[in-house]
């Protein structure tokens, strides 16, 4: 097959082989309900957890007397390997414990160090969240196939090559579920505009242009301090046991919190998502500190912690405005006045019914915060632990896990004179009586929606990004 992208302006093809399609990754991993192995352990890994179906008190099927007529996916990259900084990180942890720690250590729970090798890479999309991201597109087809199965989803992502390369997999998987639907039309490729993510591009997906927040300390180090705050309530003690149980490693609170995260990403770089070893040297406790650790850092970094975070999610609330309304994009921040001017790049109208945008785990949690999604979180403790309860359904791995899927539905209901607005995270409907007077099966009528809009309209807090 052929997908034919648009980066920024330019239009290239490139070959794609569609693989078969397959309901599950092994046993663990489900196209509607995502990774259900060991969940008191999977899911409190903060945005490094594999996607995963979030419980839901609001009944997320769609009313008897309605209809969908608009489907807007904002999804999160698949499952990747470390950052380059952070698997050089990784790399000198185990490192120190091979040079450091005799073999006589290397027993119990720990006996697979003797044999394990660092072996990650950097930055790529895995094996598994290859196959996270085709679930994903399975899973939409199946939840939209009304629609699905006679429209053509336009897509578009950031350029980074992971982000992309899981747009290309959700369209495959879209696709497949597309083809063994008797009822659908089987055009394909599907049209993926590219933006990238370069010095001065103006990308609604990739925050980089708001020089305040990205280069001034006070903005910039706002989660890092908050999350060193809470690890000293947690991190001393496992930094202990792991030092009297490997003599030698003289490991620091740094090394410590990277033991962690060996768990996660050793964990989605086997290919069916077969549970690491690294995650049985922590107690169940420690995971749900571990959790809310990275939930600090997205709640601190770019949500209501961060004076500056949840404006950086403005230029795709408003855009999601122009496509809820079938109105041209009005703003002055991140967007990008030249694609989204051009109905090739930015199409807009009644006929345009479903939207796909790839992007990344920072910037949704911007534009969740933009949108005022989450006005009922209290501010999160550096202190103690608060748990989805306290926070009102806020957690990094409820909101942007890996191949995180947020959806923005219009429905027209028997009865209501205006299409309603419900939005749903990982399945979870979002209660928007906070945002826009939602009731009680989370939906808002579209006009009081958009003007509830407010913050992103106003242009956020932008004109102090280069105060």
């Amino acid at each position: 097959m052929i997908a034919n992208v648009l980066c920024g302006a330019v239009l290239f093809s490139s070959v794609i082989a569609l693989p078969s399609l397959t309901s599950r990754q092994g046993l663990c991993d489900y196209p509607q309900e995502g990774y259900q192995c060991q969940t008191d352990i999977t899911h409190f890994w903060g945005q490094y957890s594999p996607y995963y179906a979030v419980p839901s008190d609001i009944p997320s099927d769609v009313p008897a007397t309605c209809n969908i007529t608009f489907v807007q996916l904002l999804s999160r990259h698949g499952s990747r390997d470390p950052t380059a900084s952070k698997t050089a990180q990784y790399n000198v942890t185990i490192a120190k414990i091979k040079s450091k720690v005799p073999a006589s250590a290397y027993t119990g729970q720990y006996a697979f160090l003797n044999t394990y090798n660092y072996t990650l890479g950097a930055d790529d999309l895995t094996l598994f969240g290859q196959q996270e991201m085709i679930n994903s597109g399975v899973a939409f087809f199946e939840r939209y196939s009304e629609l699905a199965k006679s429209v053509t989803p336009f897509v578009r992502s950031s350029g980074e090559a992971r982000v992309v390369e899981s747009a290309t997999n959700w369209t495959m998987g879209y696709h497949l579920s597309k083809l063994a639907d008797v009822g659908a039309d089987s055009d394909y490729p599907y049209t993926l505009v590219a933006i990238p993510e370069a010095d001065g591009v103006n990308n609604t997906l990739n925050h980089d242009l708001c020089d305040l927040f990205e280069h001034n300390a006070t903005y910039a180090n706002v989660a890092s301090n908050a999350q060193s705050k809470f690890a000293a309530t947690f991190i001393p003690t496992i930094q202990a046991r792991l030092n009297a149980a490997l003599p030698g490693a003289n490991f620091s609170n740094s090394d410590t919190i990277n033991m962690m995260d060996l768990c996660p990403f050793n964990t989605i770089a086997n290919p069916t998502g077969q549970l690491s070893a690294f995650c049985w040297l922590f107690s169940l406790d420690e995971w749900k500190n571990y959790d809310y650790y990275e939930t600090l850092g997205k709640y601190y970094g770019y949500g209501a912690g961060n004076p500056l975070g949840p404006t950086q999610g403005v230029g795709f609330t408003n855009e999601l405005i122009a496509r809820l309304t079938n109105t041209a994009v009005v703003d002055h921040t991140s967007t990008n006045s030249t694609l989204d001017s051009n109905p090739a790049t930015f199409p807009i109208g009644p006929w345009v019914k479903l939207y796909a945008d790839f992007s990344h785990d920072n910037d949704m949690t911007g534009m969740f915060y933009a949108m005022g999604l989450f006005n009922s979180t209290p501010t999160l403790s550096t202190s103690s632990a608060m748990n989805v309860t306290a926070t009102h359904g806020y957690s990094a791995a409820w909101t942007v896990p890996f191949a995180s899927r947020a959806y923005f539905e219009k429905m027209q209901c028997a009865g209501e004179s205006e299409e309603l607005v419900r939005i749903l995270i990982n399945e979870r409907v979002i209660p928007l009586d906070t945002v826009c007077g939602g009731d009680r099966l989370g939906r808002c009528p579209l006009s009081k929606f958009v003007g509830a809009m407010t913050f992103a309209k106003e242009g956020g807090h932008w004109d102090q990004c280069f105060a």
